[in-house]
């Protein structure tokens, strides 16, 4: 009895995981189709009114939710503006470069909403008059205050320096430079495993893969120095 019981268990199919049922391959080739020079005005209109609107709609409420932006001011009118800020891009979707459409909005769309996070937490420390703060001020404060907002706005930092540092010119480097170039970008291709702020590890990890001593390998990275800070500043102001 126990062997017939444990067979049934073992023939038992397993759940499978559920589908990203509002972005599906029709939606994909309708924001395909729409990117297309020869699609007609009106044919445009019938694909965003029937395919691409919805979906828009639907990923944008469920990064505001994943992600926790709904702790911004005004999010029900920032979502909106995204939406609407969507339909102006729409048509500078390339597939020929290729990423998926979904992959592609969703990753503009959460550094959208990731921009206005920064937006409102300068506004909050630039504040002065605090008798016209209230709600607001205190909103901002807890928005720029929370751990995990704070650990996305930190990954996401470090995912866009890590796409910065693919379009290099590694042609003109020098050995070293090269060595600890290549070496940064193994570090940052596994930014979730790291601990960016342990300076020891991260140069004895350097170190292990260069196979230049500490001091060789901050020489290097004083020449770098110049181009992460300028990405820095463009991060910052929202430029990126």
């Amino acid at each position: 009895m126990n062997q017939i019981l444990n067979n049934r268990k073992n023939k038992m199919p397993r759940k499978k995981s559920k589908k990203n049922m509002y972005f599906t391959q029709v939606h994909e080739n309708a924001i395909i189709e729409y990117c297309q020079p020869s699609t007609t005005y009106n044919r445009r209109c019938e694909l965003y009114e029937h395919l691409i609107q919805p979906a828009f709609n639907e990923m944008v409420d469920k990064i505001v939710f994943t992600y926790r932006f709904t702790s911004l001011p005004n999010i029900d009118e920032l979502r909106q503006d995204c939406k609407v800020w969507l339909t102006t891009i729409l048509a500078k979707y390339d597939p020929n470069r290729g990423s998926k459409a979904f992959s592609y909005f969703s990753v503009i769309t959460k550094n959208w909403f990731i921009h206005q996070v920064k937006k409102t937490a300068k506004r909050a420390s630039r504040e002065v008059e605090y008798e016209k703060v209230g709600k607001e001020l205190n909103s901002a404060q807890n928005i720029s205050n929370d751990p995990v907002m704070e650990n996305i706005l930190q990954k996401e930092f470090w995912i866009s320096f890590y796409d910065e540092l693919g379009s290099w010119d590694s042609s003109k480097m020098s050995e070293n430079e090269l060595l600890v170039y290549n070496a940064i970008r193994e570090l940052f291709a596994s930014v979730d495993d790291l601990d960016m702020l342990n300076k020891k590890a991260v140069y004895l990890y350097m170190r292990e893969i260069t196979g230049l001593n500490t001091k060789q390998i901050v020489s290097q990275l004083n020449k770098m120095r110049k181009r992460y800070r300028s990405f820095k500043r463009n991060w910052d102001n929202g430029k990126i």
